[in-house]
């Protein structure tokens, strides 16, 4: 979980490949008015956001082995994937600087987030707490970011 850019898609992958787990990438769940509304450069309200994170709720539920990226910027939005998935979900909490993720969003190409949305997503963010959530800090290689989740969630869960 984490603001646009951060790097949920990159670390999902990392980490879905070296657990051997499928993975999704949440923004594929986005309904196509979402999808519009955000090439525009329009912020999405919660009305926008709570189907497609039931959407997200769904997939947890339907194969809880599942790595998902999902921004799940509030708490709110955590509950609700929390309750719709029917079981434990751990979120990774991807943390990052404004300079570091805007850096990275003006590198990629072909997404449909623009980085006029960045500071909209800072805004909504609502930094879990350590009980609610594992937090990493991203500005570190690929392969220490996943290497340092994949140590607290087995520290964790033992």
């Amino acid at each position: 979980m984490g603001v646009a850019g951060c790097g949920k898609t990159s670390v999902g992958e990392e980490m879905a490949q070296r657990v051997g787990r499928p993975y999704l990438d949440g923004d594929e769940l986005h309904p196509t008015a979402n999808v519009e509304k955000m090439r525009q450069g329009i912020a999405l309200t919660d009305a926008d956001r709570w189907p497609w994170l039931d959407l997200v709720a769904a997939e947890l539920a339907r194969d809880g082995a599942l790595i998902i990226g999902c921004s799940a910027l509030k708490r709110a939005y955590r509950d609700r994937i929390r309750a719709g998935a029917g079981g434990p979900v751990t979120f990774v909490h991807l943390e990052g600087s404004r300079d570091l993720i805007a850096a990275r969003m003006a590198e990629r190409a072909g997404h449909y987030m623009p980085l006029s949305l960045l500071d909209s997503q800072f805004a909504a963010l609502e930094p879990p707490s350590a009980d609610e959530a594992i937090s990493v800090n991203i500005d570190q290689p690929l392969n220490a970011l996943v290497s340092r989740i994949l140590a607290e969630l087995e520290r964790r869960t033992g």
